[in-house]
Order: C-alpha cells, then structure tokens, then sequence
C-alpha cells in the first residue's frame, strides 16, 4: 500500500514538472534602446504575459554605444538573451551570417511587413529574414502652425510652393525660415538630401536601380537634389554652418524658426518642449500631381538567437511582436516610432497620426545608401553627408558632388565600375 501510495506521488511529481516544463519559459532579451526601458516592463512585457500565462519575459538593455560590443561578447560567450534587437542592415546581417541569428522567414507572421519593411534584416537577394520589424522613422518637414497663420502661409505641396512660404518668412524677418545647421553633417544628409531625394529618384526604383548599377550617382535624379540644396543655405540663419544639432532643436522649439527639417523620431521631445502648436507635411514634390515619395526608414526589429534554449517560447513572442497589439502598444508609447505591420494602427498623438497618414498618400522608401552601398571604402553613407554640406554652403556644384560621389562608389562596388 505505501509502495503503490509513493509510486503515485513520484508518477504525479513527474508528470507535474514535465508540465511545468512544456509550459513555461523564460525569454530574455537583448537592446540598445535602454531608454524603453519602463515601457517594456510597464506596458509591452506586462500585456504579453498576460496572454500567454506560461511565457515570462525579462528586457536586459545595454548603453547605446556599447550595445554591439557587448551583444558580440555575450554571443561569442553563448551568454547572450533568446531574442536579439536588431540593428537595421549591415549590423544584423553580420550577426545572420555568423550564425548567431535564426532565418525567420517561415514564421507566418513575416506575412505582415511590406518588402521595404523586411529589407532591412534580410539578405542581399532576400531568401533569408531573420528579424521581426518593429518601427521606422518618417522624414518630412515640423512647423510651427501659429508662425504660418501669422505671416499668412499654407502648408506647401510642391517645391515651388515651399519656396515661396521660405521667402515669406525671410521677408517677414520674424522667424529663421528653416532651422538646420551643417556643423554635425549627418542632419544635411539624413533631414536633408535623404529628405527630398525620393521624388527625384522615384524611391524604391531608383534606390534599387544604383544598387544593380543600372543608375548612376552622376544621373540627374542623383545629382539634382543637391541643386535644391544649395538653395537651403540662404534660409537656415545667421551662422548655420557652425550651429549644431541640437543648436536647430532649441532654436524651433524656442519659437525661433518656422520649419524644422525632421525626423518623426524628434515628435516627443518637440512635444515636451515647445509651446505652439505644430503641424507636419511631407517632402514637396516637384510638379503638382508627381507622386510623392517618403522616406520611411526602418529603425528596429527583433531576432532569435541560435542558442536560445526556448525556441518555441520564442518564436510565439515574435509573432506576438507583429501583432496588432503589440503596434498599437509600441506605436503610442513612443510616438514618431511607427509600427512596421500592414495593419493599420490608430495612434494618439496627433503629430505622429498625422506624419504616418503619408503612407496612405506616397510610396515608401528608406535613405538610399543604407542597404549594400556604404560597406566599402569611401563609405558612401559618410561620403554623402560631406555632400550634403557642400552643397548647401555652396562649395560645390552638384554636378562635381555627383561625380565625386560616383567615383568612390566605382572604386570599390562592382555594379558600378
């Protein structure tokens, strides 16, 4: 009777912890974004568990800057989480190949980003996916919605258009008609060339079209949104060569400028800091009735690691991540963070819902030299910001920016040469 009485308790023990096993996981993961840090456990891991009861989760972030170094030195080690943020391109296309990350591309989620959504975690010819898209950034133009009805200006739709209001404010001589400095580079690129650009290359055509070498950097759609820049220069202010990035985000948010050349990513500091009420509106196109283009850069995704040791608990967070709950949770919390899935999401804040309704209006692309075309030697991504400089100070003629810039290419990247 006792044997019979302990065999069941050690048969039930068993059969418990098997359960328990089956059940329940814990997932680490992996980030640079370490200050998400509160709406990861606040909101996003907290609304998670509480579908899948048997799942718990921990966010482990790094220091931005270190965040390669240290995930390389986890993984190296086999210490690192079950679920990797991921960099866009080049990054996480080191980690794929090392082995580190596992291919995504049967996970039936994947069914819900665009191609230019997935582009940034997949291989060169697209076979593989190994990141879940999480968010973008738009570029477009913030302005200050009570300096346009003071000096009497409408939201511009083409580029003629644009210049007008900038000649209005210039006239006016209340407001910096732009706020933009050259002295950090990057903005004259990203906020800048990377801004306008699609209309002129036609987004994703023109932007695949360099990278199989079917266009050059010398073309007119590459070279002419460096003659639209040299324009800029006469707009941005007193001393804009030597104003810095955050030099342009206290002199908008002061009230000081009318339009600020942006990223939607800047949404919740303008929120935070200015004043007046602002308003968005897209890159203008050239001519009235061009279609628009944006550039709707991806930003972040998530990855499993190869050694995770729960790869199922895994795979069902990832999926969770493409869910519309998810998006609606990341979208709303950090605003000018937009989700990646085809679903639509409906956003709160009024900027961000107003920046993200382009998509509806314009084809999507990201900034050109992101995806293949700046892994060699002269980076093109850098070469292209001391492009941007020159352009708007007017040290160089676009057609010189152009050869310039398509010679470095050439030098290194085959389709080019």
């Amino acid at each position: 009777m006792k044997r019979n009485i302990l065999k069941l308790v050690l048969l039930t023990t068993a059969i418990g912890a098997s359960s328990a096993q089956a059940q329940d996981a814990t997932l680490t993961i992996e980030s640079w974004r370490n200050d998400d840090l509160t709406l990861w456990q606040d909101k996003i891991i907290p609304a998670f568990e509480a579908d899948h009861p048997g799942i718990k989760v921990n966010f482990t972030p790094s220091a931005p800057a270190e965040y390669n170094a240290v995930l390389n030195s986890k993984l190296d080690a086999g210490s690192a989480g079950d679920l990797i943020t991921c960099r866009p391109f080049d990054a996480s296309l080191a980690l794929y190949e090392a082995g580190h990350l596992v291919d995504l591309s049967d996970l039936d989620a994947m069914d819900s980003f665009s191609n230019v959504a997935k582009s940034a975690w997949q291989t060169d010819d697209g076979s593989a996916t190994f990141c879940v898209p999480m968010a973008s950034v738009i570029h477009g133009f913030i302005y200050n919605k009570d300096a346009f009805e003071e000096v009497g200006v409408d939201v511009p739709n083409t580029e003629e258009e644009f210049f007008a209001v900038l000649d209005a404010f210039k006239k006016d001589g209340n407001y910096i008609p732009m706020a933009m400095g050259t002295n950090d580079q990057w903005e004259a690129a990203t906020m800048g060339y990377n801004n306008i650009g699609p209309n002129y290359w036609k987004g994703e055509e023109g932007r695949l079209a360099l990278i199989a070498g079917e266009q050059k950097l010398t073309d007119e759609a590459w070279v002419a949104p460096y003659a639209t820049l040299a324009r800029w220069g006469e707009y941005l202010g007193d001393g804009y060569e030597a104003q810095t990035y955050p030099d342009s985000q206290n002199i908008f948010t002061l009230g000081r400028a009318a339009i600020y050349p942006a990223g939607s990513w800047e949404i919740s500091g303008f929120n935070a800091q200015a004043d007046f009420e602002m308003g968005a509106f897209k890159p203008p196109v050239r001519n009235a009735g061009d279609t628009c283009y944006i550039s709707d850069h991806t930003d972040i995704g998530i990855g499993m690691n190869t050694k995770t040791t729960n790869p199922e608990a895994a795979r069902t967070f990832l999926a969770w991540v493409a869910s519309p709950e998810f998006a609606s949770i990341f979208g709303n919390a950090l605003p000018g963070f937009f989700p990646l899935s085809s679903t639509p999401v409906e956003l709160e804040d009024p900027l961000a819902k107003e920046i993200v309704g382009w998509r509806e209006e314009c084809e999507s692309t990201i900034r050109s030299t992101y995806q293949i075309l700046s892994r060699g030697t002269p980076n093109l991504e850098n070469e292209t910001w001391g492009a941007s400089v020159a352009a708007i100070k007017g040290t160089s003629s676009p057609e010189e920016l152009g050869q310039k810039l398509q010679d470095g290419l050439a030098s290194w990247y085959e389709p080019q040469q």
